[in-house]
């Protein structure tokens, strides 16, 4: 079972499917994807079901560390940058070129540092500098950050409400990539994260 937050489009609810299915197909596993809020099912439904969770949330905040079972948020990861960074290069964007990743924020000071390291494990994959914008909590927006000569990686799962915003408050950039989504290496993250937590059930 994943959680993801949730939003009202249709197209970013169907991400967390798609990764979700893609997953358990790898896995031979039944699977299925819930979420926070805004679309069903909801995991607060689903809780007491039996299963694995992998939260699809990318910073450490108050659902993960209050609402998800002590389960560890997906990100940051090594794997999510290398998915920006092929997002980067499919919109247009040079390797290496100043990138300003765009996080949806949080006053929670872990999720903070999430995105620092979520930022530095971009600035190794892309082989350039990355600083970091938020669109609410603690940190400097879009407007503050992004130049003409900027590059824009959305750190967001799904199209949605703040995919719009990284839109909108960016205006500078020279490119803003698109969502992080249903990527292979989200699938294989997914997978890794339901391998290490079946493992645990084993052992316990």
């Amino acid at each position: 079972m994943t959680v993801a937050h949730g939003t009202r489009t249709a197209e970013g609810n169907a991400v967390a499917r798609a990764i979700t299915g893609a997953a358990g197909t790898r896995l031979g596993l039944p699977w299925v994807a819930s979420y926070v809020e805004l679309c069903t099912p909801l995991y607060s439904t689903l809780s007491d079901e039996p299963s694995v969770l992998v939260p699809l949330l990318l910073s450490t905040g108050h659902h993960v560390r209050h609402d998800l079972r002590g389960a560890r948020a997906l990100g940051p990861d090594p794997l999510l940058a290398a998915a920006q960074a092929d997002r980067l290069v499919a919109a247009g964007a040079s390797p290496g070129a100043p990138v300003v990743m765009v996080a949806a924020g949080s006053r929670d000071p872990l999720a903070t540092r999430d995105q620092v390291l979520a930022a530095a494990y971009l600035s190794e994959e892309w082989g350039g500098p990355v600083r970091l914008a938020t669109l609410s909590g603690v940190g400097r927006r879009p407007a503050e950050v992004v130049t003409p000569d900027d590059v824009v990686s959305p750190y967001l799962l799904a199209p949605g409400h703040f995919a719009s915003r990284v839109r909108s408050e960016s205006g500078a950039a020279a490119v803003v990539a698109d969502v992080i989504g249903a990527h292979p290496a989200v699938v294989d993250l997914v997978v890794s994260r339901a391998v290490e937590a079946l493992a645990g059930l084993r052992s316990a």
